[in-house]
């Protein structure tokens, strides 16, 4: 974090050249690996061979979408530092507790920066939170202006445009800065961003979403490494296409800009992703700087974290349904971004297809192809072997196997963010909760636990029906992947989960801080 724009961007660079050899053989074996399955063995049920089909087509996509996207990491726009418009600081508060909402106004008033005004968005009142009155107190003891909407509507889009309103709309060339009421900015947050706006054409500035609290615990943890792929060369890689995907907090818009697509957009509870990508199709620049200027909080819980995933996948499916495919003034290659953002919450269906097939076949002998030598092993194991070795060597090594499992082990929420988009359920805007949530959170992992039932409960039976095929030893190994991929989101939801694990901070902070930016 230590280093500047210029250090950042030529080491991104000299990593960027070093690592397109190993980009370039992955991309071939992998559609080497899905010839092979598609085309080379003997068929069995076709229902379960479209399925298997189906699902490798999802994760070549998803292979030569992420190739595409990071094979280049080192573009940077330009900034000015001389250049300082005046900002609105907006601090976004929903009966979020005092101590965290005065911890991150007092960081936004200490921020370097020559020419801002602070505000605290209380949204308390209309969503009747019993505390509302505290960010008053807040701002009244820091010194700073409040905003209390008593009119409801739009949710977090809504008390964003409300303050707009209150603060003039889209009057002048001025900046606004938001923050969540937990994401403290550094110092020099305004410093490194506002700059980039002597560019009259740049639209949005994005920050990575850092969590300070990552090490607390096995979900804060799990949380933050499968953030880092994103916010790291994902997000980098964007800079290059102007798609960087608009997060919510520790941003920096254009007023003027803003109010010319009607302020944050209130027809999504992923109101961010959807006012980004307004803002690209009126052919305005977005600019993403890869380095930490602000620090929240993840979800402490399973339940916290399930619900703010939730968020995210049904918001992603409501820009689908927005329609952006077929907007005219948006590039191929910003289309091909946001759906690649979408597409991530579509792997909840794949995740289930490629469950189901070994349990079929351990209860009824029905497989999708027959395989009668080592081929397909000697074609996987490398095709897997280098796709995962890329995904870590692309994000310093930061990528973990609890993040892979966290990300497959969310299929019920992301099948249910599709189910709820389908009948066009209403969904609210939920607070992600700043601190722990008590309590057991199985419930939420039934069909997880069902799913290794089954798999106990199928192998006698296959047992006795095949022996030691070779049909049951390839299936039996498929379904203990699948066990081990949903143990840990199983162990989340205990208890034991949320457990503090305080004592590896110190050991772990440095590295995990460093690793994506």
């Amino acid at each position: 974090m230590k280093n500047n724009s210029f250090e950042k961007a030529k080491t991104a660079f000299l990593q960027t050249r070093s690592h397109r050899g190993l980009f370039t053989v992955t991309a071939i074996l992998s559609v080497v690996y899905f010839y092979v399955i598609a085309f080379t063995f003997p068929v069995g049920v076709s229902l379960l061979f479209a399925l298997l089909i189906a699902g490798e087509i999802f994760h070549v996509y998803q292979v030569l979408s992420f190739i595409f996207t990071t094979w280049d990491t080192s573009y940077l726009h330009k900034r000015d530092p001389s250049f300082t418009p005046h900002v609105d600081v907006f601090i976004t508060v929903a009966g979020e507790e005092a101590d965290i909402v005065e911890e991150t106004t007092r960081a936004v008033k200490n921020m370097t920066y020559p020419d801002f005004s602070v505000y605290i968005l209380n949204d308390g009142y209309v969503a009747k939170k019993e505390n509302w009155k505290e960010a008053e107190d807040v701002a009244e003891k820091l010194g700073v202006f409040c905003i209390t909407r008593k009119t409801p509507g739009g949710a977090k889009a809504g008390n964003i445009n409300n303050a707009l309103r209150e603060t003039g709309w889209g009057e002048g060339n001025g900046l606004v800065a938001i923050f969540d009421a937990d994401h403290i900015p550094h110092a020099d947050f305004l410093s490194k961003t506002a700059t980039y706006f002597f560019d009259p054409k740049v639209a949005f500035v994005q920050t990575p979403q850092f969590y300070r609290n990552f090490a607390k615990n096995y979900i804060t943890r799990s949380a933050w490494e499968q953030q880092e792929l994103f916010f790291g060369p994902i997000c980098r890689g964007r800079n290059r296409f102007n798609g960087v995907t608009m997060c919510g907090t520790n941003m920096v818009l254009r007023r003027d800009m803003l109010c010319s697509v009607g302020g944050m957009s209130e027809d999504s509870i992923a109101e961010d992703f959807l006012t980004g990508l307004l803002l690209h199709e009126k052919g305005l620049t977005s600019v993403y700087v890869p380095e930490v200027l602000a620090e929240g909080l993840a979800p402490e819980d399973f339940l916290s974290y399930s619900k703010q995933q939730f968020r995210w996948a049904r918001g992603g499916f409501d820009a689908l349904a927005f329609g952006f495919l077929s907007r005219r003034h948006l590039s191929l290659a910003q289309k091909f971004q946001y759906f690649s953002s979408i597409s991530f919450y579509f792997s909840g269906l794949v995740v289930v297809m490629n469950a189901l097939i070994p349990v079929i076949f351990l209860y009824t002998g029905m497989i999708a192809f027959t395989v009668s030598t080592m081929f397909l092993a000697a074609i996987f194991l490398p095709y897997i072997f280098l796709t995962l070795y890329m995904i870590q060597l692309s994000s310093n090594f930061s990528f973990t196997f609890r993040a892979l499992t966290f990300s497959m082990g969310a299929f019920t929420i992301h099948i249910k963010a599709i189910w709820a988009a389908i009948t066009r359920e209403k969904s609210s805007f939920q607070v992600t909760p700043k601190k722990q949530v008590e309590g057991n959170f199985v419930s939420l992992v039934i069909p997880h636990i069902a799913y290794i039932v089954l798999v106990l409960g199928g192998i006698p039976i296959a047992l006795m029906r095949e022996g030691f095929s070779a049909s049951f030893i390839a299936n039996i190994a498929w379904a203990a992947l699948m066990v081990g991929v949903f143990v840990p989101s199983i162990y989340a939801a205990l208890p034991s989960g949320a457990k503090s694990h305080s004592k590896h901070v110190a050991r772990t902070v440095d590295k995990s801080v460093s690793v994506s930016v």
